[in-house]
């Protein structure tokens, strides 16, 4: 745990959310993620499960809770099961939590090694009329390797044919989509680590530099601040930016191009997605400005259109109108190209062809069910943009924002955004 402590309270309450969801007589089984193999004997660096989590603050391999909370044992409602630890396994990978360390971090007084699981799960099911199983059930996973949770489910559907099984994971999407205080100063850490980052770049960005030499500065700001990567970074110059996903960061920072930096940090498992545009050189051209200008616009407006009770899709449509006016402002398309726009494809599409947002937390492309209105305690982001191939010009402009009751909060509200505050912290650096 590289991260500083959290109070065991947090996932406490969790629980108890979930538990207000069951019916009765209901077992609810949650694992850690896999350690994912790469090639000989290596592994790849664990990804704690979100959900396990969420749930019980735990980031160990082989750990899974079983909640059951009309067990007529007591002993038996709401468990956590880990490895044992063994000197061997302390000598080659480290430590394990011990049971009080394990009841420390999570809250959860019923600690069990992994071994005693499928002694305590039978008794469980001669008792128990419905199993919540996990999955991911994000709309855009693609799913193609059996998780841990998803292995269980099929050895228990074999093994107790007789029983109701039931989805987790709706229950859990309804439940992290709204964040706690806690959380909310969690996504408020990663973006402080996630600035610093990104002011380090604008003060080191010149002609010459290479992708991977911003990359590599981010890599140092955030693991000097004890976080991670919330994702593969995007760090593409000139051209390079109009690939919406392009991880490559192999190019050179030319003078005249524009920098687009998609990275942000995660901090305790909760993430932060940031996307600034830089020009290499230090200063807008006429051009790159009146397009980075209509880009910020539409950004601005629509960090004030997150309001309680909007539906995504009508959040989205609201933002492709505004760019579609800034189009037409500049002259990149007609009348003619609106009156032919479809719900589909709109007449900024051409220019603007991805989403508006996302919901972010423990995941950067967070759960949420997608039909629901937004809520208090959501956190969204928000990032419109522009793509010109032909000029070898990519701007997107993106800012993680908190959905409250008296309007939406900007949570990075202290990065440079202005165009001319992005050259005046440009300027401070050389």
């Amino acid at each position: 745990m590289r991260h500083a402590p959290i109070d065991s309270q947090v996932f406490t309450s969790h629980r108890d959310r979930l538990r207000a969801l069951l019916p009765p007589h209901a077992v609810v089984i949650v694992h850690a993620a896999d350690t994912v193999p790469t090639s000989a004997d290596g592994v790849r660096p664990l990804h704690p499960a979100p959900d396990l989590f969420y749930l019980t603050g735990i980031e160990q391999e082989e750990s899974v809770l079983v909640l059951a909370p009309d067990a007529t044992e007591p002993s038996l409602r709401e468990m956590l099961f880990v490895r044992q630890p063994s000197e061997t396994k302390a000598l080659w990978d480290g430590h394990s939590h011990s049971k009080d360390e394990a009841t420390s971090i999570s809250g959860i007084e019923k600690i069990r090694w992994i071994d005693e699981l499928p002694g305590v799960l039978h008794r469980l099911m001669c008792t128990s009329d419905s199993v919540f199983l996990n999955a991911n059930e994000h709309d855009r996973a693609a799913v193609e390797v059996e998780s841990r949770d998803e292995r269980m489910g099929r050895r228990l559907m074999q093994r107790y044919p007789l029983h109701r099984y039931e989805r987790l994971a709706p229950l859990l999407h309804r439940l992290r989509a709204v964040k706690s205080p806690v959380e909310i100063e969690l996504i408020k850490r990663a973006c402080a680590i996630t600035k610093d980052g990104f002011e380090r770049v604008a003060r080191m960005l010149k002609p010459g530099v290479g992708e991977h030499e911003v990359e590599a500065e981010y890599l140092h700001e955030f693991t000097r601040q004890k976080a991670k990567m919330a994702y593969t970074p995007i760090v593409a110059s000139g051209g390079h930016a109009c690939v919406l996903h392009y991880i490559a960061n192999d190019g050179e920072c030319r003078d005249g191009d524009l920098l687009l930096v998609d990275v942000g940090a995660s901090y305790a498992n909760y993430c932060a997605d940031l996307t600034r545009v830089l020009p290499v050189n230090g200063r807008f051209s006429p051009r790159q400005r009146e397009l980075y200008e209509a880009v910020r616009r539409v950004l601005v407006s629509s960090i004030a259109r997150a309001t309680v009770g909007t539906l995504h899709r009508d959040w989205t449509r609201a933002a492709r109108d505004q760019m579609t006016e800034e189009l037409l402002e500049l002259g990149m398309i007609t009348a003619e190209d609106v009156a032919k726009a479809t719900e589909e494809k709109p007449a900024c599409f051409t220019f603007f062809m991805h989403g508006l947002g996302h919901s972010m937390g423990l995941d950067v492309h967070d759960v949420v069910p997608r039909e629901q209105r937004f809520e208090p305690g959501w956190v969204l982001t928000v990032e419109p943009g522009l793509y010109l191939p032909e000029e070898g010009i990519g701007i997107r402009l993106e800012n993680d924002i908190l959905v409250t009751e008296d309007g939406p909060v900007d949570l990075m509200a202290d990065i440079p955004l202005e165009a001319d505050d992005i050259e005046a912290l440009m300027a401070s650096g050389r």
